[in-house]
């Protein structure tokens, strides 16, 4: 047997490994901790226990709608744009600016010949006024989007004055996993800002204070069918208004999201995903429509507990304000079992 013949029965083998695992994911009952139902369950905030909570959803790596889970927290009542420029008005914040907010995704440029490439382009970051971000919320700029993302818990770094307003943790939550929160951010922006699809090593409490989001989410077991690239870094730079070029980075990356902390030795790439999930090019990736698709809406007042691991797509209809609660994950059998998924996907 040639080796060409071998390579090519030992991919039909992979390929066949892995629609059983997807198949089995959706319909088995016996491998409980991968079971999936065609809609993602909800539960009030009012009866959901740490026992529940951690029996029912985090150890089968399941997501969760929390419905009124935040309804009692004082920022309901208190966070708006008139409270915020009385509280925070003159305060200095760090905001992502884009031309069309994507932040930390995949956008093409071209080179000094040319050539059409693809770079991971991260936002330009800028300082400005608790004020001005507001200003620019309230009166949007065409070709300029501004959005409060900059994560590495910056609610609880960067927002002090409005730490008494949300919990410091999610009591269920944090008793669930047996620890607390790593990080705490928050999201503040308009309906054009949007979160390209990745993961995170995080057991994620989101909670929408305001406005409205759109999750889109896949399953860790459609990770066979989900195109990895890797890309040169770069920055977006307004080189006048409204005006944007894509600048390469030619120093070693720093840490985006969590989705680029991978052992890659290539340390001025960077792994993302290359389909964009609201618009796919089947053509182009004929192996993602075999992915299961789970949309829910998260409203003012719920929470979304997604689990680790899981691939999201974010977006938003109206201007929102939310903060997530992340949780380190366990590095367990299931962990294990995903490396190895994803090593056989490289």
């Amino acid at each position: 047997m040639s080796v060409r013949s071998m390579n090519n029965k030992l991919d039909n083998k992979i390929d066949t490994a892995c629609r059983v695992l997807s198949q089995e994911a959706s319909v088995s009952p016996y491998f409980v901790e991968l079971y999936l139902s065609d809609q993602i369950l909800e539960v009030s905030e009012a009866i959901i226990t740490p026992l529940t909570f951690y029996r029912e959803y985090v150890s089968k790596n399941i997501p969760l709608l929390i419905k009124g889970g935040t309804s009692q927290w004082p920022a309901m009542k208190k966070w708006s744009i008139p409270y915020f420029q009385k509280v925070l008005g003159d305060k200095e914040v760090t905001v992502a600016v884009t031309p069309n907010g994507y932040a930390d995704a995949i956008a093409e440029s071209h080179d000094f010949n040319g050539e059409s490439i693809e770079y991971f382009v991260m936002p330009e970051e800028r300082q400005m006024t608790m004020s001005q971000f507001l200003d620019h919320l309230e009166n949007p700029q065409a070709g300029s989007v501004f959005y409060i993302q900059r994560q590495n818990s910056n609610f609880t770094e960067d927002f002090p004055e409005l730490i008494s307003d949300v919990p410091p943790d999610i009591p269920w939550a944090t008793e669930s996993f047996g620890k607390l929160p790593d990080a705490v951010n928050i999201w503040m922006g308009d309906e054009r800002a949007v979160t390209s699809m990745h993961k995170d090593p995080y057991e994620n409490i989101y909670c929408v204070i305001s406005g409205e989001k759109d999750f889109l989410l896949h399953p860790p077991t459609d990770r066979p069918y989900i195109p990895y690239g890797k890309y040169p870094a770069a920055v977006y730079k307004e080189s006048s208004p409204g005006q944007w070029k894509i600048n390469p980075m030619n120093i070693d990356t720093p840490k985006v999201l969590q989705e680029s902390e991978s052992d890659n030795e290539e340390s001025n790439l960077v792994p993302w995903i290359r389909v964009d999930p609201l618009h796919p090019d089947n053509t182009r990736y004929p192996k993602y429509k075999n992915t299961r698709t789970l949309r829910v809406k998260v409203q003012e007042g719920d929470m979304l507990y997604l689990p680790s691991l899981w691939f999201h797509h974010v977006r938003q209809s109206q201007a929102c304000l939310a903060l997530n609660y992340w949780y380190d994950m366990e590095y367990d059998i299931k962990y294990a079992y995903f490396k190895a998924l994803e090593t056989l996907c490289e």
